[in-house]
């Protein structure tokens, strides 16, 4: 019995999905410029000519993958709530993020800062940036509500005070303290105290941070 047409296309939504986690995989043990669609292709378990397809090459991989993020990016600032609500709702998603996709984090952040596909995420966010505009101008009105004296800095910090804990948590992996870090969060921006912890147990005590061989 033939498939229906809703069943081909999840069909292809799977095998889209499998090539993008395998481009992560092998884009995390290789980075970049070794890896090959050659072995994105094994990894993922899909035949050469499918994955060229759907990402004729690595720029068209790495531009999904990016999209992806800045959406998902979009989807944690998109909460409802009070400003305060709000703000601890973007601090507790972007720490669930790392706690979560660590590995997907620290792939992510390679690819936005690495010289060559430092580009193709500027070009990502050109494309995007109505969407980001609306982000920017989310945040800014949350700390207006929340009576800053310049809420386009105040959005600003934020962002590169988040970015910077995903830098720090990429490098160090599970060694970083992401509860601790929450709650001088909360505590810098006057947020109530967190109820409960983010992985559901109490962390262990902040120790020194090493870089580990093996990474995360």
């Amino acid at each position: 019995m033939p498939r229906s047409a809703d069943a081909n296309k999840e069909m292809r939504e799977e095998s889209r999905q499998k090539i993008l986690a395998a481009a992560l995989a092998v884009f995390a043990e290789k980075g970049y410029n070794g890896a090959t669609i050659t072995e994105i292709t094994k990894r993922a378990g899909v035949s050469r000519g499918l994955a060229s397809y759907y990402f004729p090459n690595k720029h068209l991989l790495v531009d999904e993958l990016l999209d992806a993020y800045l959406d998902g990016v979009a989807a944690i600032i998109d909460i409802p709530g009070t400003a305060d609500e709000r703000l601890a709702g973007i601090i507790d998603g972007v720490l669930s993020g790392l706690l979560n996709n660590l590995p997907v984090q620290g792939v992510i952040l390679a690819l936005v800062v690495q010289p060559s596909t430092h580009p193709i995420f500027a070009e990502v966010e050109a494309r995007k940036d109505e969407r980001l505009v609306r982000i920017e101008d989310s945040l800014r009105e949350l700390f207006t509500e929340r009576g800053a004296a310049d809420p386009a800095v105040e959005e600003i910090m934020l962002r590169s005070v988040l970015e910077g804990v995903v830098y720090k948590a990429a490098v160090y992996g599970p060694q970083y303290p992401v509860e601790p870090v929450r709650q001088w969060l909360y505590r810098m921006y006057d947020l109530p105290e967190p109820k409960g912890t983010l992985a559901g147990v109490e962390p262990p005590p902040v120790t020194r941070l090493r870089a580990s061989e093996r990474g995360y």
